[in-house]
């Protein structure tokens, strides 16, 4: 009887956009480590594709255990699941292993776990909690602990060098414009990105006349009292500093081979045969499929292995090649319906807790994919994050699977009080 009602309540939509995902990705990873040579079957636990194969049934489990848990569990318990992974997050700082130039693993044996994969959901929850008390946001001291929940873990990821992934948290800053904040602050990070883009691209000197001239016409069209003026000139003023802390950033902040992914951005004929690769070939990989691709298993670019990291990070390289456009704009479509499927639950939600988090779901969702497909497609700088569940790696699909089943889980329990009255 019980089981019965639970059948009822889930979600389906969402269960079926995962599999389809899911799956497709399992397939897709077969095709990118596909060797004619040896014909290995799909199976193999040799081969990534039956290693995923294994983390697809372990998804399974972890699923089925989050079915099982009351859905009170996780806002209860909210801060102690955010404190246990801050520890774990600080113990990888000391005890993890180096992969690609990052401190972000625990290693035992032949097993690897990323603690930064499950950040994601932890501090989620720690937000959904936090911003559920209704503290005013419009009010700075409630604003700062609001970002620092997400802030803080992001800061320990960037310390095991992985900027990438810790990117990905400031995703949750729209989280807080959904819940109150003023939309300056949204607004003042993306002028900033673009003050950075712009001084890399403009000379020094255009930009600051640039900047100036602006800020006049400013002042003399739309200032009703010195109060605006002192706003506009401050405004100018961050601008003009962020001009001169480019230089700073990229030699000083940032990694040898995060500066060069940034130049190719700007730049990407700059070293097709370095850093510029990866992107090189995987833009040859798509742009070869053409409208209906190859063939499953016929990707030469995939065969002769010149897109490394093809089953992990540039796994939409390999749909280009082998599925064309109709493959690509499938899965963006399967991406989209998800995404508004996931607006659609968090927007129905009659408390605060499964609102927030649900908004927070779409938001870590939206920004992987988006700036994974646009770092294949060389949009983007190579940032190092997976496309959601379909990249390799049980460590990012057992994330994305407690992020999204959870969500589904506190949408079943709230038909379940429904069901009561």
């Amino acid at each position: 009887m019980r089981g019965e009602k639970l059948q009822r309540r889930i979600d389906w939509l969402t269960l079926a956009l995962y599999a389809v995902l899911v799956i497709g990705g399992w397939f897709s990873i077969y095709a990118a480590d596909y060797d004619a040579s040896t014909s290995g079957s799909i199976f193999n636990l040799q081969q990534n594709a039956g290693k995923q194969f294994i983390w697809i049934l372990t998804s399974i489990v972890l699923i089925a255990g989050i079915f099982l848990l009351d859905g009170k569990l996780f806002e209860t318990f909210s801060w102690v699941i955010y404190g246990g992974i801050i520890a774990l997050l600080l113990l990888v700082l000391f005890f993890g292993r180096e992969v690609a130039g990052s401190r972000s693993w625990f290693e035992i044996g032949s097993f690897r776990l990323q603690p930064s994969e499950f950040a994601k959901f932890a501090s989620i929850l720690a937000l959904a909690k936090f911003l559920s008390t209704a503290p005013n946001l419009k009010q700075l001291p409630n604003l700062i602990k609001a970002a620092a929940i997400f802030l803080f873990p992001a800061a320990l990821i960037v310390l095991q060098g992985d900027a990438g992934t810790a990117m990905v948290f400031g995703s949750l800053v729209l989280v807080l414009y959904r819940e109150g904040m003023s939309y300056w602050f949204l607004v003042a990070p993306v002028l900033f990105i673009i003050i950075f883009l712009l001084t890399l691209l403009v000379a020094k000197t255009a930009l600051l006349i640039a900047i100036t001239v602006l800020a006049l016409l400013g002042i003399a069209f739309f200032v009703r009292n010195i109060r605006r003026v002192f706003l506009i000139v401050g405004v100018a003023v961050i601008f003009v500093g962020t001009v001169f802390s480019v230089d700073f950033v990229l030699n000083e902040v940032l990694k040898p081979h995060q500066q060069r992914r940034v130049q190719l951005l700007v730049n990407p004929d700059l070293d097709p045969l370095g850093v510029g690769w990866n992107t090189t070939q995987s833009k040859i990989a798509i742009g070869s499929g053409g409208v209906t691709g190859k063939g499953f298993l016929k990707g030469t670019q995939t065969k002769f292995d010149f897109v490394p990291a093809q089953s992990t990070d540039f796994i939409f390289c390999t749909i280009g090649e082998e599925q064309g456009w109709f493959g690509t704009t499938f899965i963006l479509v399967m991406f989209g319906l998800l995404l508004m499927r996931i607006l659609a639950i968090a927007d129905r939600q009659k408390g605060g807790f499964a609102r927030i988090y649900g908004y927070g779901v779409a938001c870590i969702i939206f920004f992987h994919m988006t700036v994974n497909i646009a770092m294949t497609i060389g949009l983007f700088p190579v940032a190092g994050i997976p496309l959601p569940f379909l990249s390799y790696g049980g460590s990012s699909l057992w994330s994305f699977t407690i992020l999204l089943f959870i969500l589904v889980k506190l949408d079943a329990q709230r038909m379940q009080v429904l069901q009561r009255f």
